[in-house]
Protein backbone atom coordinates (compact mmCIF):
# COMPACT_ATOMS: atom_id res chain seq x y z
CA UNK A 1 0.00 0.00 0.00
CA UNK A 2 1.05 3.38 -0.77
CA UNK A 3 0.04 6.12 1.67
CA UNK A 4 -0.91 9.46 -0.83
CA UNK A 5 -2.27 12.01 1.31
CA UNK A 6 -2.04 12.80 4.98
CA UNK A 7 -3.71 15.95 7.14
CA UNK A 8 -3.51 16.40 11.16
CA UNK A 9 -7.04 15.98 12.30
CA UNK A 10 -8.50 16.44 15.60
CA UNK A 11 -5.64 15.41 17.57
CA UNK A 12 -4.97 12.15 15.26
CA UNK A 13 -3.89 12.00 11.42
CA UNK A 14 -6.58 12.10 7.98
CA UNK A 15 -4.76 9.77 5.95
CA UNK A 16 -5.70 8.32 2.45
CA UNK A 17 -4.20 5.37 0.64
CA UNK A 18 -4.06 3.66 -2.50
CA UNK A 19 -3.54 0.26 -3.12
CA UNK A 20 -3.66 -2.63 -6.05
CA UNK A 21 -6.98 -4.34 -5.61
CA UNK A 22 -6.61 -8.32 -6.76
CA UNK A 23 -10.51 -8.70 -5.92
CA UNK A 24 -11.49 -5.54 -8.27
CA UNK A 25 -8.70 -5.99 -10.73
CA UNK A 26 -7.42 -2.66 -10.53
CA UNK A 27 -5.71 -0.07 -8.35
CA UNK A 28 -8.32 1.18 -5.49
CA UNK A 29 -7.90 4.03 -2.90
CA UNK A 30 -9.25 3.84 0.62
CA UNK A 31 -9.50 6.85 3.63
CA UNK A 32 -8.30 5.95 6.90
CA UNK A 33 -8.85 8.24 9.92
CA UNK A 34 -6.83 7.55 12.99
CA UNK A 35 -7.75 9.31 16.13
CA UNK A 36 -5.18 10.77 18.71
CA UNK A 37 -5.45 7.35 20.64
CA UNK A 38 -3.39 5.43 18.34
CA UNK A 39 -0.38 7.72 18.60
CA UNK A 40 -0.84 8.11 22.79
CA UNK A 41 -0.54 4.06 22.65
CA UNK A 42 1.25 2.56 20.03
CA UNK A 43 0.32 -1.00 21.38
CA UNK A 44 -3.49 -0.67 21.26
CA UNK A 45 -6.04 -2.14 19.04
CA UNK A 46 -8.46 -0.28 18.50
CA UNK A 47 -12.70 -0.58 17.39
CA UNK A 48 -13.30 0.38 13.70
CA UNK A 49 -15.30 1.47 11.61
CA UNK A 50 -16.20 1.50 8.08
CA UNK A 51 -18.16 3.96 6.35
CA UNK A 52 -20.01 3.30 3.07
CA UNK A 53 -20.57 6.15 0.65
CA UNK A 54 -23.75 6.45 -2.14
CA UNK A 55 -24.33 6.79 -5.37
CA UNK A 56 -21.31 8.83 -7.31
CA UNK A 57 -19.21 9.31 -3.91
CA UNK A 58 -15.58 8.56 -3.53
CA UNK A 59 -13.85 8.30 0.13
CA UNK A 60 -13.91 12.18 -0.14
CA UNK A 61 -17.30 13.35 0.60
CA UNK A 62 -18.04 12.34 4.30
CA UNK A 63 -14.02 12.62 5.56
CA UNK A 64 -14.68 16.09 3.98
CA UNK A 65 -18.28 16.81 4.81
CA UNK A 66 -19.64 14.82 7.38
CA UNK A 67 -17.30 15.91 10.65
CA UNK A 68 -17.36 12.74 11.85
CA UNK A 69 -13.00 12.95 12.75
CA UNK A 70 -14.65 14.85 15.62
CA UNK A 71 -16.31 12.27 17.31
CA UNK A 72 -13.76 9.39 16.01
CA UNK A 73 -11.44 10.91 18.17
CA UNK A 74 -13.63 11.45 20.98
CA UNK A 75 -14.49 7.83 21.03
CA UNK A 76 -11.14 5.92 20.30
CA UNK A 77 -12.31 4.55 16.61
CA UNK A 78 -10.65 3.71 13.71
CA UNK A 79 -12.75 5.14 10.81
CA UNK A 80 -12.72 3.64 7.26
CA UNK A 81 -13.75 4.88 3.83
CA UNK A 82 -13.90 2.75 0.82
CA UNK A 83 -14.43 4.43 -2.99
CA UNK A 84 -17.65 2.82 -4.15
CA UNK A 85 -16.82 0.94 -7.18
CA UNK A 86 -13.78 0.37 -9.24
CA UNK A 87 -12.50 2.99 -11.17
CA UNK A 88 -11.03 3.47 -14.67
CA UNK A 89 -11.78 0.17 -16.48
CA UNK A 90 -12.85 1.21 -19.49
CA UNK A 91 -15.66 -1.49 -19.67
CA UNK A 92 -18.40 -0.29 -22.10
CA UNK A 93 -21.31 1.97 -20.68
CA UNK A 94 -19.16 2.20 -17.34
CA UNK A 95 -19.83 5.96 -17.47
CA UNK A 96 -23.11 6.69 -19.04
CA UNK A 97 -25.22 7.01 -15.81
CA UNK A 98 -24.89 7.94 -12.78
CA UNK A 99 -26.79 5.50 -11.29
CA UNK A 100 -24.75 2.18 -12.55
CA UNK A 101 -20.79 1.85 -13.30
CA UNK A 102 -18.12 3.95 -11.71
CA UNK A 103 -19.28 4.93 -8.51
CA UNK A 104 -22.11 2.90 -8.38
CA UNK A 105 -20.94 -0.65 -7.37
CA UNK A 106 -23.59 -1.09 -5.05
CA UNK A 107 -21.69 -3.41 -2.84
CA UNK A 108 -22.49 -6.47 -5.06
CA UNK A 109 -20.72 -9.04 -6.70
CA UNK A 110 -21.39 -9.02 -9.92
CA UNK A 111 -22.02 -12.20 -12.11
CA UNK A 112 -23.25 -11.15 -15.15
CA UNK A 113 -20.41 -9.77 -17.81
CA UNK A 114 -18.49 -7.66 -18.31
CA UNK A 115 -19.65 -6.60 -14.80
CA UNK A 116 -18.48 -10.13 -12.90
CA UNK A 117 -14.54 -9.51 -13.05
CA UNK A 118 -14.39 -6.50 -11.68
CA UNK A 119 -17.74 -5.29 -10.24
CA UNK A 120 -17.33 -7.30 -6.57
CA UNK A 121 -17.42 -4.32 -3.86
CA UNK A 122 -19.11 -6.59 -1.88
CA UNK A 123 -16.32 -8.92 -0.92
CA UNK A 124 -13.92 -5.91 -1.34
CA UNK A 125 -15.47 -4.16 1.09
CA UNK A 126 -15.93 -7.60 3.77
CA UNK A 127 -12.65 -9.68 3.26
CA UNK A 128 -9.89 -7.61 0.94
CA UNK A 129 -10.48 -4.05 2.56
CA UNK A 130 -10.92 -5.55 6.41
CA UNK A 131 -7.45 -8.04 5.43
CA UNK A 132 -5.67 -4.59 5.14
CA UNK A 133 -7.01 -2.65 7.73
CA UNK A 134 -6.33 -5.11 10.23
CA UNK A 135 -2.74 -5.87 8.37
CA UNK A 136 -1.54 -2.06 8.20
CA UNK A 137 -2.91 -0.34 11.63
CA UNK A 138 -3.51 -1.11 14.84
CA UNK A 139 -7.49 -2.00 14.26
CA UNK A 140 -8.94 -4.41 16.50
CA UNK A 141 -10.74 -6.96 14.16
CA UNK A 142 -12.92 -8.45 16.32
CA UNK A 143 -14.49 -5.21 17.49
CA UNK A 144 -16.16 -4.25 13.84
CA UNK A 145 -18.92 -1.79 13.04
CA UNK A 146 -20.37 -0.73 9.37
CA UNK A 147 -22.78 2.20 8.65
CA UNK A 148 -23.22 4.00 5.27
CA UNK A 149 -25.65 6.46 3.61
CA UNK A 150 -27.91 5.50 0.78
CA UNK A 151 -26.54 3.22 -1.96
CA UNK A 152 -24.09 3.01 1.10
CA UNK A 153 -26.74 2.82 3.88
CA UNK A 154 -27.66 -0.81 1.96
CA UNK A 155 -24.59 -2.13 1.17
CA UNK A 156 -24.03 -1.46 5.58
CA UNK A 157 -27.19 -3.19 6.29
CA UNK A 158 -26.33 -6.03 3.89
CA UNK A 159 -22.84 -6.95 5.34
CA UNK A 160 -24.07 -6.73 8.66
CA UNK A 161 -26.61 -9.26 8.15
CA UNK A 162 -25.02 -11.26 5.85
CA UNK A 163 -21.82 -11.25 8.66
CA UNK A 164 -23.26 -11.57 11.91
CA UNK A 165 -20.06 -12.83 13.26
CA UNK A 166 -17.75 -10.23 11.47
CA UNK A 167 -19.67 -6.93 12.42
CA UNK A 168 -20.93 -5.74 16.18
CA UNK A 169 -23.03 -2.63 15.24
CA UNK A 170 -24.69 -1.36 12.04
CA UNK A 171 -26.61 1.93 11.39
CA UNK A 172 -27.62 3.60 8.59
CA UNK A 173 -28.52 7.18 6.68
CA UNK A 174 -31.34 7.04 4.23
CA UNK A 175 -30.96 3.53 3.43
CA UNK A 176 -31.53 1.82 0.23
CA UNK A 177 -33.65 -0.75 2.05
CA UNK A 178 -35.49 -2.84 -0.67
CA UNK A 179 -33.39 -2.48 -3.56
CA UNK A 180 -35.49 -5.22 -5.13
CA UNK A 181 -38.51 -3.15 -5.13
CA UNK A 182 -37.52 0.28 -6.07
CA UNK A 183 -35.85 2.13 -9.28
CA UNK A 184 -32.15 2.26 -7.86
CA UNK A 185 -31.74 -1.29 -7.13
CA UNK A 186 -34.08 -2.94 -9.97
CA UNK A 187 -31.64 -1.04 -12.76
CA UNK A 188 -28.33 -1.88 -10.60
CA UNK A 189 -29.15 -5.42 -9.34
CA UNK A 190 -30.83 -6.68 -12.90
CA UNK A 191 -27.49 -4.97 -14.83
CA UNK A 192 -24.84 -6.85 -11.97
CA UNK A 193 -26.57 -10.30 -10.98
CA UNK A 194 -28.95 -10.64 -14.62
CA UNK A 195 -32.72 -10.67 -14.45
CA UNK A 196 -33.56 -13.87 -11.61
CA UNK A 197 -35.35 -12.01 -9.25
CA UNK A 198 -34.30 -14.95 -6.72
CA UNK A 199 -30.33 -13.96 -6.93
CA UNK A 200 -30.91 -10.23 -5.95
CA UNK A 201 -32.56 -11.63 -2.39
CA UNK A 202 -28.80 -12.05 -1.15
CA UNK A 203 -28.15 -7.95 -1.28
CA UNK A 204 -31.93 -7.13 -0.21
CA UNK A 205 -32.09 -5.95 3.72
CA UNK A 206 -35.43 -6.45 3.42
CA UNK A 207 -35.56 -9.89 2.52
CA UNK A 208 -32.21 -10.77 4.66
CA UNK A 209 -33.64 -9.99 8.11
CA UNK A 210 -36.06 -13.13 7.73
CA UNK A 211 -32.80 -15.53 7.40
CA UNK A 212 -30.50 -13.91 9.77
CA UNK A 213 -28.96 -14.46 13.08
CA UNK A 214 -28.47 -10.50 13.52
CA UNK A 215 -30.55 -9.38 16.77
CA UNK A 216 -28.25 -6.51 18.20
CA UNK A 217 -29.86 -2.78 17.81
CA UNK A 218 -29.55 -0.69 14.19
CA UNK A 219 -30.06 2.43 14.03
CA UNK A 220 -31.35 4.02 10.64
CA UNK A 221 -31.84 8.31 10.50
CA UNK A 222 -34.13 9.16 7.34
CA UNK A 223 -34.63 12.55 6.46
CA UNK A 224 -38.88 13.30 6.20
CA UNK A 225 -38.02 16.17 3.19
CA UNK A 226 -35.95 13.73 1.45
CA UNK A 227 -36.69 14.03 -1.94
CA UNK A 228 -35.90 10.08 -2.69
CA UNK A 229 -38.10 9.36 0.29
CA UNK A 230 -41.24 7.46 -1.13
CA UNK A 231 -39.97 6.08 -4.75
CA UNK A 232 -36.27 5.00 -3.94
CA UNK A 233 -35.88 4.40 -0.39
CA UNK A 234 -39.11 3.31 1.38
CA UNK A 235 -37.93 2.68 5.20
CA UNK A 236 -41.10 1.26 6.31
CA UNK A 237 -40.49 -1.65 4.36
CA UNK A 238 -37.39 -2.22 6.59
CA UNK A 239 -39.81 -1.65 9.52
CA UNK A 240 -41.70 -4.36 8.96
CA UNK A 241 -38.95 -6.44 8.31
CA UNK A 242 -37.37 -6.35 11.10
CA UNK A 243 -40.82 -6.06 13.43
CA UNK A 244 -41.48 -9.37 11.56
CA UNK A 245 -38.04 -10.44 12.45
CA UNK A 246 -37.68 -9.24 16.23
CA UNK A 247 -34.47 -7.20 15.11
CA UNK A 248 -34.23 -4.16 17.18
CA UNK A 249 -34.48 -1.59 14.65
CA UNK A 250 -34.72 2.52 15.49
CA UNK A 251 -36.32 4.56 12.72
CA UNK A 252 -35.69 8.04 13.33
CA UNK A 253 -37.95 10.33 10.38
CA UNK A 254 -36.10 13.52 10.87
CA UNK A 255 -38.50 16.63 10.03
CA UNK A 256 -36.74 18.84 7.57
CA UNK A 257 -34.10 17.02 6.49
CA UNK A 258 -33.57 15.66 3.38
CA UNK A 259 -30.57 13.25 1.63
CA UNK A 260 -27.63 15.78 1.48
CA UNK A 261 -24.34 15.79 3.91
CA UNK A 262 -26.14 18.76 5.90
CA UNK A 263 -28.28 15.92 7.34
CA UNK A 264 -25.71 13.65 7.74
CA UNK A 265 -23.15 16.01 9.38
CA UNK A 266 -26.11 16.79 11.94
CA UNK A 267 -26.79 13.18 13.21
CA UNK A 268 -23.57 11.62 12.26
CA UNK A 269 -22.39 12.36 16.23
CA UNK A 270 -25.25 9.81 17.22
CA UNK A 271 -24.18 7.15 14.81
CA UNK A 272 -21.06 6.99 15.68
CA UNK A 273 -21.49 6.98 19.22
CA UNK A 274 -24.18 4.17 18.80
CA UNK A 275 -21.15 2.27 17.53
CA UNK A 276 -18.79 3.00 20.19
CA UNK A 277 -21.49 2.10 22.25
CA UNK A 278 -21.05 -1.66 20.95
CA UNK A 279 -17.91 -1.52 19.88
CA UNK A 280 -16.08 -0.96 23.13
CA UNK A 281 -18.76 -2.44 25.53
Amino acid sequence: MERIRSWACFGGRQEVWRHNSPTLGCAMEFAVYLPPQVAADNAARLPVLYYLSGLTCTWENVTAKAGAQRYAAEHGLILVTPDTSPRGLGLPGEDEAYDFGTGAGFYVDATEPPWAKHYRMYSYVTAELPALVNGHFPADPARSGIFGHSMGGHGALVCAFRNPQQYRSVSAFAPIVAPSQVPWGEKALGGYLGPDRAAWAAYDATQLAATTAWRRPVLVDQGAADEFLDKQLRPQLLQAACVSAGIPLTLRLQPGYDHSYYFIASFIGDHIAHHAAALKA
